[in-house]
């Protein structure tokens, strides 16, 4: 691995830099996994010495990492990597203090955690400065675009100064344990990959609830609403790599390629059947762990025009191709719901022909891969009821793989410290494609079109639900319902 780095993190003052990449940084240093070379600079536009914007990494690191974490000595080591540079992004004469600071014969990784609006201008100023060359690499934040023209409009951009290979799109669920461990459920067990398709499995949900609201995002989300910014990128890409074929290795390439196939496959929800296959809404005043909470349109800078954004969006999705055929994919996800979770559920078609007792209730195997709160795997399964008084009597009983207490570590990586390591050793294999960007807003463009043509409202629902009941009537009109544990 490469570890003549420097590392610029453009927007080094901004909420995701002070959540996220610092501590990200700091805990990949902690674990001495940043060669002694690499350096950081951070540029932002507020006029403060490297001491000051030292000091206030170290109190942000001190807020965001637990502090059973925190390290004296490794904070030292990781603060004597840090610089910082006041840099206006729009002027193009304040990157000639960045070209002053790389050395050469160093790989640069430029780190745009800034508004999309602004890697124009960035790109541009980057390349007159003379501070891109063959190896410089570039990581992009999302959201690329806001449909598929804008988002070939940002991809055109960047790739003005830079090739394909030294782009890096973030999408931060593929840094998770478990979306990885999803490859290796799936092509390293004979008895996983062997079910995996139309004859065994019934359905598949992905659910991505959070508790929060907009969290003071009002300028930038009622302007996006949850299926730009949820359903594009984050499910899209579960999805994919659930249904996506074996590729040939795990080369960049050959996953992602694998993907690209999955998002052409998905079949259109189009004027014909989106009022079957969508449910939009919005959330109204509720309750939160026990706390009120306003709806969506008394939030801090609400305005009238407002009620059509949606925060809740659950589809009815297919995949048109051989081992998919006939199964439907639900994806859930919205904003203040009643508990915060990520899963994907397979559900398993039941045995063709039942010789035990039939017990009523439920009688399908799940594979249930938990993202979030806690990272894991569960397989849900029948085994005969401890008794002497019954016969052959069943019960579900549940395998559980927790990550976790599994691991033998003292804690799950965060998704970012995956993501940095792969830049810095310069793979893209849980980075998006541009082939892939384009593929989901092609697909997501033609339901945003859809919905407006059949004029498709919001349906409210209270803070700390499931969201709206249309939502479990996409389910109930199948025979199914939502799976929550």
């Amino acid at each position: 691995m490469n570890n003549n780095i420097d590392l610029v993190l453009f927007g080094a003052k901004g909420d995701l830099s002070e959540r996220k990449l610092y501590p990200a940084l700091y805990q990949l240093d902690r674990a001495g996994l940043l060669g002694n070379s690499v350096r950081i600079a951070g540029l932002a536009r507020q006029d403060i010495s490297s001491a000051d914007f030292i000091t206030t990494v170290e109190e942000s690191l001190k807020k965001h990492i637990p502090e059973s974490e925190w390290d004296d000595a490794a904070w030292r080591k990781f603060s004597r990597r840090l610089s910082y540079m006041k840099v206006d992004f729009s002027q193009k004469k304040d990157f000639m203090l960045l070209k002053e600071w790389l050395v050469e014969k160093r790989t640069a990784i430029y780190y745009l955690a800034t508004p999309p609006s602004l890697y124009g201008a960035i790109c541009n100023h980057l390349n007159d400065a003379g501070c891109v060359d063959d190896v410089a690499r570039i990581v992009l934040e999302k959201p690329i675009g806001k449909d598929l023209d804008s988002s070939r409009e940002v991809n055109a951009t960047v790739g003005v100064h830079f090739d394909e290979r030294n782009i890096y799109r973030i999408d931060h669920y593929l840094g998770k344990e478990t979306v990885q461990n999803l490859l290796a459920l799936r092509f390293a067990n004979r008895m996983i990959n062997s079910q995996w398709d139309n004859t065994c499995v019934d359905n598949v949900q992905i659910t991505v609830a959070e508790t929060v609201g907009i969290e003071g995002r009002w300028g930038y989300y009622d302007n996006v609403g949850q299926l730009r910014d949820m359903i594009q990128n984050h499910l899209l890409q579960l999805l994919c790599m659930v249904a996506m074929e074996p590729p040939n290795s795990l080369q960049a390439d050959e996953i992602r390629a694998e993907k690209v196939k999955i998002l052409r496959a998905l079949k259109p929800i189009d004027s014909d059947n989106v009022l079957e296959q969508s449910v939009r809404g919005q959330y109204s005043a509720g309750w939160i762990s026990g706390e009120p909470v306003v709806g969506y349109m008394e939030e801090e800078g609400s305005q009238e025009s407002s009620n059509d954004t949606e925060t809740f969006v659950a589809l009815k999705a297919y995949i048109d191709n051989w081992r998919w055929a006939g199964v439907p994919f639900y994806l859930r996800t919205g904003k203040r719901m009643q508990d915060k979770v990520t899963q994907v559920v397979i559900t398993y078609k039941e045995i063709p022909h039942a010789i035990f007792p039939d017990k009523g209730g439920d009688s399908k195997n799940r594979l249930i891969i938990r993202l979030q709160p806690n990272e894991g795997i569960e397989l849900e399964m029948f085994s005969k009821k401890q008794s002497l008084k019954e016969r052959l009597s069943l019960e579900k009983r549940t395998l559980n793989l927790d990550f976790f207490d599994s691991s033998g570590e003292s804690r799950i990586a965060d998704a970012y410290e995956r993501l940095f390591l792969e830049v810095i050793k310069g793979d893209q294999w849980l980075f998006v494609s541009r082939d892939e960007i384009e593929a989901s807003w092609r697909w997501c463009d033609q339901l945003l079109d859809s919905w407006s043509e059949k004029n498709v409202v919001t349906k409210t629902y209270s803070a700390g639900t499931w969201g709206p009941s249309k939502a479990d009537m996409l389910m109930e009109k199948d025979q199914r319902s939502w799976y929550e544990s």
